[in-house]
């Protein structure tokens, strides 16, 4: 089943054309890498994915159902109390975690799932005990997020995405803020949720995560999806582009 699908997606700030045409659909189960240079609108294809921007043009569809449909070039979206039930079926990690800081780890976590999914706080605590337990964090449940690393952090916000129960985890460059030790301690965290089949895209440059943890890598530049393919593909492509990028961070 396709969790997610995109077709013709387009996007353009102050008239410039930051996503051009993009299509791609994403099965139950599978892990999607979008690697590329800056500026080729990665992380803008997230943002539109997860209706943080209102794509310009294309459908956008989330298990069967339009969350966006394109009519006559422009990308008409449902109405409001609709499009909240297309939000539960997403989470987000982001680079820079964006944890509340007033917040403790165990208020960041079950906020929205208390606020927003209306679950008992009982439900809500008993799922971030889980969840802190499976990310090795049980004992920074009381904690602030200026009292823990930039790896912890980043573990409670998958934490927190991971508690709304959603059908596919988006992660914008997880770990770009991070030094190389923290960096291995979040992959291990995402290879450990691709072994429980958790639906996931993650824009990332971490080339030799991609390559071994990605059921389908896609490179993305100047706004159009250039190639696609098995890692083994991708990594064995004589496209010149994008032999120059895998070379620059294997190098």
């Amino acid at each position: 089943m396709n969790i997610l699908e995109i077709n013709h997606m387009k996007k353009a700030f102050h008239g410039l054309e930051v996503l051009k045409d993009i299509s791609l659909t994403v099965k139950e189960g599978e892990v999607v890498s979008i690697i590329g240079p800056s500026g080729s609108g990665k992380s803008t294809l997230l943002r539109c994915a997860t209706m943080l921007e209102k794509m310009d043009g294309g459908d956008l569809i989330y298990m069967g159902e339009y969350a966006a449909k394109d009519e006559g070039g422009k990308s008409v979206y449902a109405e409001k109390p609709e499009l909240k039930k297309f939000h539960h079926y997403f989470g987000l990690v982001f680079q820079n975690f964006q944890l509340f800081p007033h917040y403790s780890v165990l208020k960041n976590i079950t906020d929205a799932p208390v606020s927003v999914d209306k679950i008992s706080k009982k439900e809500a605590y008993e799922r971030a005990d889980r969840l802190l337990k499976q990310l090795g964090l049980s004992d920074k449940r009381d904690a602030y997020p200026y009292q823990l690393s930039g790896g912890q952090q980043q573990r409670v916000s998958i934490a927190r995405a991971l508690a709304l129960q959603p059908k596919i985890l988006f992660f914008d460059e997880p770990t770009s803020a991070l030094d190389p030790i923290l960096t291995s301690e979040v992959l291990k965290v995402i290879k450990e949720l691709a072994e429980q089949k958790m639906t996931m895209i993650i824009v990332t440059h971490e080339m030799e995560f991609a390559k071994e943890l990605s059921d389908r890598i896609i490179f993305m530049e100047e706004g159009i999806i250039q190639e696609q393919g098995t890692p083994e593909e991708i990594f064995a492509s004589e496209n010149p582009r994008i032999r120059d990028f895998i070379g620059k961070f294997k190098s």
